[in-house]
């Protein structure tokens, strides 16, 4: 500023002449990363990450990763009412404090940039074509996943309730295939040697009728065959995802382990289903998969018997159940870990089968997270009643 005649004459001054000349410069390397930010953001990270195809023992592009997903929780899932008809009164469901939450994880596409960003995080992994998709359609997937979260449910259910000294009744499934089998292999592990049934038939496919006869089980399938020999042809009524229903001539072939066995060439999937006493609802919406098993059947059991099981807390919770109460393993542990420290919770229950290195891992990307590994059912329920939970009772006679 300068004084004039008694007044403020406002003064501008220009930049140097040799300061002026970077400014230019400056303005084209700043939109030149503006440029490249924009287009990392998009490129998709296949063009420069890689992973290890071991099958293959190669490495092979990475456009995916494997992250985590979110820590939900299950009791304002579940609903115990009558059955339809009648039958037993459903029992007193107990309001709780707590909650079991089941954890998800997600495996979108990545990025150039999304890679550069995660590439050194412990909770991504980096996956190929192979590692997220296998050898399955879309459609199979769908229809594998939701079927695993089904039969999930239905075990869980069936071991709370015989744990509370409910009667509950396992039933077999329809026919579901799980994947074609594969009768001879080569010297590296690969399938040189299909059944005739592949010609006609895929992973996902649910068989309805066999030769004339409605197919409520894999038993009624085996009845449908006795007889027959390697080389007859059955006509089956199979139901696709996707396709619809529609009529198939498949050849029946011989059995890789007793050639006087006849066999249409698949392995099933576990479609057993649960009678109850009583109705029992676990709304998954569109989630998939069996990992939720184990929380599933901790909150039936918390909310079917008095106490907190919970210790009035959220508990994080991931494992399959077995008919038996055996807790298996699950994929994605690192990421779930991560995803249930993110949300803020303190305890993560997981399968001891994971393994001491997995279990490291997921210790190592969460390390204040209290990571306790179970192997059965009443192994969670002794390590929940150590960390100030309510041990339940069995409630029925």
């Amino acid at each position: 500023m300068s004084e004039r005649n008694n007044e403020l004459v406002r003064s501008v001054e220009y930049p140097a002449r040799h300061h002026r000349r970077w400014a230019f410069p400056l303005a084209v390397l700043s939109g030149l990363a503006v440029v490249v930010i924009a287009a990392t953001a998009v490129i998709p990270s296949s063009f420069v990450a890689r992973e290890l195809n071991e099958r293959l023992d190669e490495m092979q592009p990475a456009p995916y990763a494997r992250v985590p997903g979110s820590a939900q929780p299950v009791g304002d899932r579940l609903l115990v009412g009558e059955l339809d008809g009648g039958g037993e009164r459903p029992p007193e469901v107990f309001p709780t404090e707590g909650d079991f939450m089941f954890v998800t994880i997600t495996e979108p596409p990545q990025s150039v940039l999304s890679w550069w960003v995660g590439r050194n995080e412990l909770a991504v992994q980096m996956l190929t074509e192979e590692d997220k998709f296998g050898f399955q359609t879309a459609d199979q997937r769908r229809v594998f996943s939701l079927e695993q979260m089904r039969t999930s449910e239905e075990v869980a259910q069936f071991v709370a309730l015989t744990w509370l000294g409910f009667d509950a009744t396992i039933v077999p499934g329809d026919v579901l295939i799980s994947e074609i089998a594969c009768l001879e292999f080569d010297a590296d592990g690969s399938c040189v040697r299909w059944p005739p049934s592949d010609e006609v038939l895929d992973p996902g496919d649910r068989l309805l009728v066999a030769d004339g006869v409605d197919l409520g089980s894999v038993g009624d399938l085996m009845e449908v065959l006795e007889g027959k020999i390697p080389g007859d042809v059955i006509t089956l009524l199979v139901e696709r995802r996707g396709e619809g229903k529609f009529e198939a001539e498949a050849e029946l072939t011989s059995a890789t382990d007793d050639p006087d066995r006849t066999i249409v060439g698949f392995l099933p999937f576990d479609t057993r289903r649960v009678e109850l006493p009583f109705d029992i609802t676990i709304d998954t919406g569109s989630i998939g998969g069996p990992s939720a098993g184990l929380a599933f059947t901790l909150t039936l059991i918390d909310g079917l018997s008095e106490g907190e099981l919970t210790g009035g807390r959220k508990v994080a919770v991931t494992g399959t159940i077995d008919l038996d109460g055996s807790v298996g393993p699950i994929g994605g542990l690192t990421q779930k870990a991560s995803a249930v420290a993110q949300a803020g919770l303190e305890i993560l229950l997981v399968p001891e089968q994971q393994g001491e290195q997995q279990i490291a891992a997921a210790r190592a990307a969460a390390p204040e997270l209290e990571i306790i590994a179970v192997s059965t059912l009443d192994e969670a329920i002794d390590a929940l009643v150590a960390s100030g939970g309510d041990r339940p009772a069995a409630v029925a006679e």
